[in-house]
């Protein structure tokens, strides 16, 4: 039996716990830095299959890092994570499938790892939909000494690991004086006043920037009576576009239009970020096209497998700062729907759905056994990672 063939089989031997995972997850949704009942069972899967786990991570009771060392010296694989859900909607983003893909895929690989020679490490990473944990772990450097990391994320269809873009997340607070809107409104300052200034002064600046840039916000608070002179108003935007640097120079001119709304109204202005900033996903084109050739070899038709698309934003940028990443798409359903949409979340709790899910596990465990077998692939995936970090500028 040839190490693909007995990684296939040590999933499936455990298809069945897999899937109640899954299913029991996605039946349990819990948000962000909550998902006190999703990392429990697979922390408990890891340790059943003879991993260390260490929980808390970086003081995050929900984040673990489960390990398997083997005898020999080798390279340092990581299996990526995810299982927060949605509020309101659950796991319509397939984390249920995400978080138990990766433990399935680790159990695959660990068939094959003593031979091989390394370490496969199951990285669990909190709330990814807002403060994204893989952000204060890619900072601490608990990626750095990885030579690859791997994750999928289920859809309606398959795609290459593309691009994701980079994003900040600022509150804008707007703090004024309150008055009597009919008997003294020359009394008050206007906070919300600052807030709508705010929301058209952006909106002039979007012709001003490039094509990938995306602004959009929300009124969080706008007062409390319509006879007061609000006080106090706030919003909330997100800032994304295609890297870094040039997310950063948009912010500022973001930030610009925010204090041209407070000296127009003479409210005092504070900002702050409400979640973490994500950077944009680098993929490793090496790995991505092993994954891809997998993918084909289990069964996919090439023609299937579509050009990677931007899909918003990741944590998982962060991470591929610090090691080469990659982060396809597998088809789990097969109607058009798209992500955080209930229509998904149905059908991603189907049998359908962990059919895609054993597949995704199998097919990074495969890219994972070619990367660690073959020293001038593994080789390869490196200097593409070097130079793509000169290239970004990170």
């Amino acid at each position: 039996m040839n190490m693909k063939s007995t990684i296939d089989t040590a999933i499936d031997q455990h298809a069945r716990r897999f899937i109640e995972i899954s299913r029991f997850i996605g039946e349990n949704p819990e948000l962000g830095h909550e998902e006190w009942q999703a990392s429990r069972r697979l922390m408990d899967e890891l340790l059943h299959h003879g991993f260390d786990v260490q929980c808390p991570v970086l003081g995050l009771p929900t984040a673990f890092i489960g390990t398997y060392r083997s005898a020999k010296p080798g390279p340092v694989v990581a299996f990526l994570c995810e299982y927060d859900a949605l509020p309101e909607l659950g796991h319509a983003c397939g984390h249920h499938i995400i978080g138990t893909m990766g433990v399935a895929a680790a159990v695959g690989l660990k068939a094959v790892i003593d031979e091989l020679g390394g370490t496969i490490r199951v990285y669990g990473t909190p709330a990814e939909e807002t403060k994204g944990a893989k952000v204060p772990m890619s900072a601490e450097g608990l990626f750095d000494d990885v030579d690859f990391a791997l994750m999928a994320h289920p859809y309606y269809t398959y795609e290459k690991s593309g691009e994701s873009l980079a994003m900040d997340a600022i509150q804008f607070e707007y703090f004024g004086k309150a008055a009597h809107a009919a008997a003294s409104p020359y009394e008050g300052v206007n906070a919300l006043d600052a807030v709508l200034l705010l929301f058209q002064s952006v909106n002039a600046l979007r012709q001003q920037v490039q094509s990938h840039v995306r602004i959009h916000g929300i009124i969080t608070e706008g007062g409390k009576a319509a006879n007061i002179i609000p006080d106090y108003a706030a919003a909330q935007f997100y800032i994304r576009s295609g890297n870094r640097p040039y997310t950063d120079e948009v912010v500022q001119k973001v930030l610009r239009c925010a204090e041209g709304a407070a000296l127009q109204t003479g409210c005092t202005l504070k900002t702050s970020n409400y979640e973490f900033s994500y950077d944009e996903l680098i993929t490793n084109n090496t790995l991505s096209d092993l994954f891809t050739r997998n993918l084909v070899a289990m069964g996919v038709r090439e023609e299937e497998i579509q050009i990677g698309k931007d899909h918003g934003s990741v944590d998982l940028g962060n991470v591929s700062r610090h090691c080469p990443t990659i982060h396809p798409y597998i088809q789990v359903i097969d109607e058009k729907h798209l992500l955080h949409t209930k229509e998904f979340r149905d059908l991603a709790m189907l049998d359908r759905a962990f059919e895609g899910m054993l597949l995704g596990a199998k097919a990074l465990a495969h890219t994972a056994c070619d990367a660690v077998s073959d020293p001038a692939v593994l080789k390869a995936i490196r200097d593409e990672f070097a130079k793509s970090l000169e290239t970004s500028g990170a």
